[in-house]
């Protein structure tokens, strides 16, 4: 085996680790896996004689490439709001979860926890990220932000307190979840606004990325009352219950919906003390074409 494969075997043993990190910066699968190959480049190219923690020097590589995609995201907000939704991870409900899907997921990273890390400065949600889920000393994350590791520790700080008030946990019983999500189902199918009022958290949010509303409609909503409402004037739901395969979207109950086996939307679900508190739609079908799509092979 000559170095480069050597090399090759040791950067293979760190990709599932490197691509967690990724994924929890940035929220988008496609950007991840560059972050990734990024990291591989960069190793090729170094002289490592002097590594003695290769997957370390590998994770402080991805975070400062995760810090640049990050900060040029910050930079071109004007692009429309599906850009910036999280990439969810599907897999099939009662089937065997993919080990690299695994890695991904590990640390119950749900789709509400992306959201929120995604209003985070850039180096808040490095700093957070790195510490609070990956236990990446400050003083190691500080060269990577620019920081102090003072300074860093008081960004990881912050990072946190704004997830700790704004990202729920769901509930984690799955079946329970799951029963929540059929409800709502049933009640958006029979048009019954009580109902859905019912399973409904008061402060509870509709997001959609701008394939799945109508022109001019708009892409979130929230309140109970006000989300029912879209749900029942839409029809949507109602219309396609009936094409609705159970499937876990980032380890929560949630759906994909496809007619004849073409997906045309994932619908995640966020299901806290028994009501619903989030819930987002995929339907761009550029995004959908990269989703791991699996549950509909029956």
């Amino acid at each position: 085996m000559d170095e480069r494969e050597w090399l090759a075997e040791r950067f293979e043993e760190h990709r599932s680790h490197l691509r967690g990190v990724a994924y929890r910066m940035l929220g988008s699968l496609t950007e991840a896996e560059d972050a990734v190959q990024d990291a591989w480049l960069r190793l090729a190219r170094a002289d490592t004689s002097g590594v003695e923690n290769l997957g370390g020097w590998l994770t402080t590589i991805v975070a400062r490439v995760c810090l640049n995609m990050l900060q040029s995201r910050k930079s071109r907000r004007e692009e429309p709001l599906d850009t910036h939704l999280p990439d969810p991870i599907i897999s099939v409900e009662d089937g065997a979860v993919d080990p690299e899907q695994q890695a991904l997921l590990a640390e119950g990273v749900g789709l509400a926890l992306l959201v929120v890390l995604d209003t985070l400065a850039p180096a808040e949600r490095v700093a957070f990220v790195l510490h609070d889920m990956f236990a990446v000393p400050f003083d190691q994350i500080a060269p990577i932000v620019g920081r102090s590791p003072g300074a860093t520790k008081m960004l990881a700080s912050r990072a946190r307190r704004r997830v700790q008030g704004a990202a729920p946990s769901p509930d984690a019983d799955l079946a329970r979840q799951r029963a929540v999500v059929d409800a709502f189902f049933a009640a958006a199918r029979d048009g019954d606004f009580a109902a859905l009022l019912a399973v409904l958290d008061p402060d509870v949010v509709i997001r959609a990325d701008v394939a799945a509303v109508h022109a001019g409609a708009p892409t979130e909503v929230h309140g109970a009352a006000a989300v029912t409402e879209q749900i029942l004037t839409t029809g949507g739901f109602s219309r396609l219950a009936r094409y609705a395969h159970p499937a876990l979207v980032n380890g929560a109950a949630g759906v994909v919906l496809a007619t004849r086996g073409r997906p045309i939307s994932v619908v995640a679900f966020t299901v806290t003390h028994g009501k619903i508190t989030e819930i987002d739609i995929f339907a761009n079908p550029t995004r959908l074409r990269h989703f791991n799509l699996t549950v509909l092979d029956d």
